[in-house]
């Protein structure tokens, strides 16, 4: 440890005659130790003086250096501060007698230089160098000692700032702060004792609290005393008498203090003057009563004054509500009365033809009149969309496969000065949402694009898994797939971006948008379990993020089905329950010309009758939204009478069957209003015999 210590480390070796510094130098190397050799002892005592000081750890000098005077050596000693006494190591020349040499040696020492050590030479080697270990590990000694002054020192300092700052905080307090032992000797008082009683704290400690109080007061005290004594906290409300002064209404608080055996060794004081708080309770508890005087005074003309706010207030919710209604009502109007205008035109023109019996055009009308009614059908699912109520069938599906198959209808869809982008997850990125309403969100998405690019531009859709931050948008739990669809086309500004996804807000021309476009991605999102947002800025293009529920593990493999002409039955028995009677009558007439057996109710008490029969029924077929008992109750009665019965129900809008996984159970199905009557004869035929489209 000698040898790497930080301080005292070097060997000052003055022998001003022969080989004996070299040889001792050399020595002392090999030792590991650092040397350092001086002429004469002039140099010596310039190094212990010097700023290397700290650095000697040891003099060795031989009896012929002391020849040249020791006086400016000792000199250089006796200024070392207090703990430093650096030993000195002295090889005497042999004499004719030991014990003479080595006393007259001392006696040519000054008396001040103690620390020395006198070797005879000849002396062996191992002696030397145990000598000098042992010097050294004595002069090591001493620097611990340094340090372990300097640290109590610093202690001390510390501790006497530490308890001049207490006094400053306590001495700056209105509170009365004192510790009092077991004996109730004060120990410490602040300097509030002086202002309070006259007694500065300099007198109060080293007194008791009797002497302070006075033995009545201390006896109202005594109670409390006892409980801190006891290792218990004591609080206590009382008013301090002290003659000659007014009196106080003080709070009291004893808080024990324990040693380091856990023993009560005495009790801290705090007294806090609630003097005026008290004033200031009394004054409020009579305000408080004339309040409560006033507040009966007005009370009776308030209640009519709410109660004509409230009037009003209502008024203007109830005339906010039928603006709005107005505005959505309108928009729908102006887009149904174009489709009806469409409906109703081809039809009239229909009949004028058959009456002159030109024929030629019916195959035109009755394609506009398919048109205009399939682009009411495609308003209504997109109203339902935006108000969260179509009926959805969310499966697991892949994203990746989803973008992927949809990405050359998209290159057809928005031409060659279009650049696509597609991006699509490293991993497998399975959602569970319905695909038809995931492929016409994008399509949409991507028509808007186009739109805002009519110049041209870039269009990139990405697929992956959404960031934490991405995931707090939905506020919902997690995790998230996102569909990410950006265009560098227009942008929109901040009051634009603000209406984005308001039902029949447009910027396109009139006759080029419903406005329904992005509110249906929003209702359908937000009805998936997901979330939609915008980033969009003028001129540097619109990037919009689907959130939609993200499911581990792939998505299961289903077969691809082609619609196809309807097949004909061979007899089977359908019982169809429909309120409405045209749509009832146009299923049985379909049913029929495709060779079932159809039975008619307008409800389920009209229905149960023919299921509680023996007729044989190899399908129910039932509108969900019935009056009296619903379609889905119907199902549950009719499942009890006949288990193995399957069941398909009709809907154009029921809000409990707006996500189908939910609603539907075993051998169920459910295809939605409006419907091409091919497809219901595929979907019965399905369901009766299992059959799959060609």
């Amino acid at each position: 440890m000698h040898r790497r210590a930080a301080h005292g480390f070097e060997v000052l070796i003055c022998a001003p005659f022969g080989r004996d510094a070299e040889s001792m130098r050399e020595l002392l190397t090999h030792e590991g130790y650092r040397t350092a050799v001086c002429g004469d002892l002039g140099e010596l005592a310039r190094r212990v003086a010097g700023e290397a000081g700290e650095a000697v750890g040891l003099i060795l000098v031989t009896q012929e250096a002391l020849d040249g005077g020791f006086d400016q050596l000792a000199r250089a000693l006796a200024a070392q501060p207090d703990w430093s006494d650096i030993p000195i190591m002295v090889l005497a020349a042999r004499r004719t007698g030991r014990s003479d040499a080595v006393v007259g040696l001392r006696h040519r020492l000054p008396e001040a230089v103690t620390n020395v050590t006198i070797l005879e030479r000849p002396l062996g080697i191992e002696s030397l160098v145990s000598s000098i270990a042992s010097s050294m590990r004595a002069r090591q000694k001493q620097f611990e000692m340094r340090d372990r002054l300097h640290e109590l020192t610093a202690s001390r300092e510390a501790l006497a700032a530490s308890e001049r700052e207490l006094r400053l905080v306590t001495d700056s307090l209105p509170v009365l702060i004192a510790f009092v032992d077991r004996d109730l000797v004060y120990r410490f008082a602040n300097r509030a004792y002086e202002a309070w009683f006259g007694t500065g704290p300099d007198e109060v400690v080293g007194r008791t609290i009797p002497d302070i109080l006075g033995p009545e007061t201390f006896d109202t005290r005594r109670a409390a005393v006892a409980k801190a004594l006891a290792g218990e906290e004591a609080l206590l409300e009382t008013t301090l008498v002290r003659p000659g002064r007014t009196d106080r209404v003080v709070e009291i608080r004893y808080l024990p203090r324990r040693d380091r055996r856990g023993a009560v060794d005495g009790f801290h004081i705090f007294v806090l003057d609630v003097t005026a708080q008290k004033r200031m309770e009394t004054e409020l508890r009579e305000a408080a009563a004339m309040l409560e005087a006033r507040v009966a005074e007005r009370t009776e003309a308030l209640s009519a004054e709410m109660a004509r706010r409230e009037s009003v207030e209502e008024a203007l919710r109830q005339s906010q509500k039928m603006e709005a209604i107005g505005q959505l009502t309108g928009g729908i109007a102006h887009d149904f009365n174009n489709m009806l205008a469409g409906v109703i035109g081809s039809l009239d023109l229909m009949r004028r033809r058959i009456e002159t019996g030109d024929t030629e055009a019916l195959e035109r009308y009755r394609a506009n009149a398919m048109q205009a009614a399939q682009r009411a059908a495609t308003l209504t699912a997109r109203l339902l969309a935006f108000g969260r109520r179509q009926s959805l069938d969310l499966k697991a599906l892949d994203l990746n496969a989803v973008v992927g198959e949809i990405e050359d209808l998209l290159r057809r869809t928005l031409g060659e000065n279009i650049a696509i982008a597609i991006r699509l997850s490293p991993e497998p990125l399975v959602a569970r949402t319905d695909v038809s309403q995931l492929e016409n969100s994008l399509l949409n998405l991507a028509i808007n694009a186009r739109d805002a690019m009519p110049d041209g531009g870039r269009l990139t859709i990405s697929a992956r898994r959404a960031t934490p931050a991405e995931a707090a948008e939905a506020a919902r739990p997690g995790p998230f797939a996102v569909l990410e669809v950006a265009d560098t086309g227009s942008g929109m500004s901040p009051e634009t971006l603000a209406k984005a996804f308001e039902p029949f807000f447009t910027t396109k021309p009139l006759g080029q948008g419903t406005g329904l476009g992005l509110s249906q991605i929003y209702g359908f999102a937000r009805q998936s379990g997901g979330h939609v947002s915008i980033r969009s800025v003028e001129g540097e293009g619109t990037t919009i993020r689907l959130l939609l529920p993200a499911e581990a593990g792939p998505a299961p493999v289903e077969a691809m089905q082609e619609t196809g002409e309807a097949p004909a039955g061979e007899g089977e028995t359908v019982l169809v329950v429909e309120d409405e009677g045209l749509v009832r009558m146009l299923i049985v007439d379909v049913l029929g010309d495709l060779g079932y057996q159809p039975l008619e109710a307008v409800d389920a008490a009209m229905a149960l009758p023919i299921l509680e029969s023996s007729a044989r029924i190899d399908l129910l077929v039932t509108d969900v939204g019935l009056p009296g008992m619903n379609g889905r109750q119907l199902a549950e009665i009719a499942r009890r009478l006949r288990p193995q019965l399957k069941i398909l129900f009709v809907t154009g809008y029921a809000e409990s069957a707006s996500v189908r996984g939910e609603f539907l159970g075993e051998n169920m199905d459910l295809i939605a209003k409006p419907f091409e009557y091919d497809a219901l004869g595929a979907k019965v035929r399905e369901m009766i015999l299992g059959w799959t489209p060609a």
